[in-house]
């Protein structure tokens, strides 16, 4: 069932402080790694499989590869931005296992040839960032961090930067701008973060458990981790179950886990007396997938790419049969005119226009001629924009139209939701 490869201790409130950590074998990695050559790291993680954990799902060492060839100062990043709606399993494994973090960052910076590396977090993640600026203190005292680290002749410093709590800049270009003290606005690419990041310098972005990952990889070598897992999405992942499950929580299972048994084995299943309608398997953005599609669906990124959706954080929300799609949509929809940063054309106005259309149909005012109008709008803001966010509320919408077209149509006929009965415009008047 689960599969504890980063996951092992966290149940130990000794493993969150330092003493606790190096019980376990925490830092016994680095030792190792810092005999290394960078390229010999780099080597290991491209062998691995390991892909980007964050959601876009880009090889890891193939990306630390596109460095360039240079004397430059360069620059590693770690996104624990962590804005992705459903998705909460970075925030866990900087709780209680901030230590895996910092070394995983430590030998990814030996890796890249980088001395500096930020700790990007959410800013609402107030109580987090503590933790992790009491276990960085931890390791800069124990000679981990700094020059010279354990007289290996490598420095590397670390610092934790805290977000103010704005969903786009948990996209790589967003975030370096935030970083450098801008506007959190997403900039064009190319050049890509690698080539000119972080002050125009190369810089590495990777996610809280992408990082921690480079771990267990080094620890037990390649090829053992490459058996865990599909062949083209090796190792384990953490997935956040939330939404109508009896347990919702985080759960590290093997990549290729039926996503049947993490909602009916791990998730304890639907309340009593529910069936489940559909599942949003990737965070918000990640398109909507039914109930018949989930039964067959394996938490991979190639089947659910094949099934024209995203594996994305790994954030997994199980919908049952009371919930109204046309609500729930109006939920997503309001999200993301709200979190847009406004910079380009398509996704400043296109989001603004999903938003005020879908709660159009909430509030009793729709016409039939509007669930067409929302299709349209979304398809014409796919691929338009500088990063994704466009077609992150994009995505949503088509699929919540195209699959549940019956419950749009019937909420404009008949002025309610076709699964609870009282209209929104009954309730405000």
């Amino acid at each position: 069932m689960e599969m504890k490869l980063l996951t092992e201790h966290y149940h130990k409130d000794e493993f969150r402080r330092l003493d606790g950590y190096k019980k376990f074998g925490g830092y016994e990695v680095l030792k190792k790694a810092l005999k290394m050559q960078p390229q010999q790291i780099i080597d290991e993680v491209k062998a691995s499989g390991l892909r980007g954990r964050g959601g876009a799902g880009f090889p890891t060492g193939t990306k630390w590869g596109f460095l360039p060839k240079n004397n430059e100062p360069r620059y590693l990043l770690c996104n624990a931005d962590e804005g992705e709606p459903g998705t909460y399993k970075d925030r866990l494994m900087m709780e209680r296992a901030p230590h895996q973090l910092i070394e995983g960052m430590i030998i990814a910076g030996h890796a890249t040839c980088s001395k500096k590396g930020y700790i990007y977090i959410r800013g609402e993640y107030n109580y987090i960032i503590l933790i992790v600026e009491h276990a960085l203190e931890e390791a800069y005292k124990a000679g981990l961090l700094g020059k010279n680290i354990l007289g290996s002749g490598i420095d590397f410093d670390l610092d934790v930067y805290a977000g103010a709590g704005a969903y786009i800049c948990g996209e790589e270009t967003g975030m370096i701008s935030s970083l450098e003290g801008k506007k959190g606005q997403p900039k064009l690419k190319p050049p890509f973060p690698a080539v000119q990041g972080y002050l125009r310098k190369p810089t590495i972005v990777n996610n809280v458990e992408t990082l921690a990952a480079v771990v267990p990889i080094l620890r037990d070598g390649a090829p053992a981790y490459k058996k865990i897992g599909t062949e083209k999405s090796p190792g384990t992942k953490l997935f956040s179950l939330s939404g109508n499950v009896v347990r919702p929580g985080n759960y590290e299972v093997p990549l290729g886990f039926p996503m049947k048994d993490l909602i009916y084995k791990l998730g304890g299943g639907l309340r009593p007396g529910r069936r489940l309608k559909a599942v949003i398997p990737g965070g918000s953005s990640a398109p909507v997938i039914t109930a018949a599609e989930a039964e067959s669906a394996t938490l991979d990124y190639e089947c659910l790419a094949q099934m024209g959706t995203m594996l994305g954080s790994g954030a997994v929300i199980a919908i049952d049969d009371s919930q109204c799609m046309v609500d729930m949509l109006a939920v997503l929809t309001h999200f993301y005119h709200h979190e847009s940063c406004g910079q380009c054309t398509p996704c400043r106005e296109g989001t603004g226009w999903l938003n005020k259309v879908v709660h159009s149909i909430v509030e009793g005012r729709g016409r039939l001629q509007d669930i067409d109008l929302l299709v349209k709008v979304a398809d014409n803001m796919k691929g338009r924009t500088i990063c994704a966010l466009s077609d992150a509320a994009a995505l949503p919408v088509l699929s919540f139209v195209t699959k549940f077209r019956d419950e749009f149509e019937f909420y404009v006929r008949e002025g309610r939701s076709k699964v609870k009965g009282v209209s929104h415009a009954q309730v405000h008047h």
